[in-house]
């Protein structure tokens, strides 16, 4: 049902990506991720193509965190950040972190060590039904999401949203 992949540039740490849907409890997960009592990233997977673009986000921040270039305050914030093609705090929170009255949720994990323990504690926090990640595509917002990264009619031809997404992502910082 989870989805993890070790980070090649770093041996030894992993990323874990949880998908639950029809949550009850979005606007207490929420408070709990602002107050640090989550160690994950809680992001809203409307505006998620592929479990891929969420590996993609993790890991360039967890790049970023080891060469103390962050631009947000935690490795998890970073995550959410680094999922948006502008450089926008704010705007990134609201349009990929989850809100209140969400009823679905994707978490996102970087770990080290054995992930049953965190699985079993984030798990036990969401009043939701786990799915498969590879499901994440099901739950997106296409229209929505072509529209924050301004996907072209073109791209479409040539290429997939995905691949899209990932390149606005990755350019952000340069453009």
């Amino acid at each position: 049902m989870h989805l993890t992949h070790e980070l090649e540039l770093f041996r030894g740490h992993k990323v874990t990506q949880i998908l639950f849907k029809d949550v009850k409890n979005a606007a207490e997960l929420r408070q709990s991720a602002i107050a640090g009592k989550i160690k994950g990233a809680l992001i809203n997977p409307t505006m998620v193509v592929n479990p891929f673009q969420v590996l993609v986000a993790a890991n360039k921040a967890f790049n970023l965190q080891n060469s103390g270039k962050m631009k947000t305050r935690s490795l998890y914030s970073e995550i959410i950040f680094n999922l948006s093609p502008t450089n926008n705090i704010s705007e990134a929170f609201k349009k990929f972190g989850i809100s209140d009255g969400d009823d679905s949720v994707l978490v996102v994990l970087v770990h080290s060590e054995d992930e049953s323990k965190l699985l079993s504690d984030i798990i036990a926090l969401v009043n939701g039904q786990q799915v498969p990640v590879e499901d994440v595509s099901s739950l997106s917002d296409q229209a929505k999401i072509k529209k924050l990264y301004k996907v072209t009619s073109q791209e479409d031809k040539c290429g997939t949203l995905l691949d899209a997404v990932i390149c606005r992502m990755s350019t952000k910082d340069v453009m």
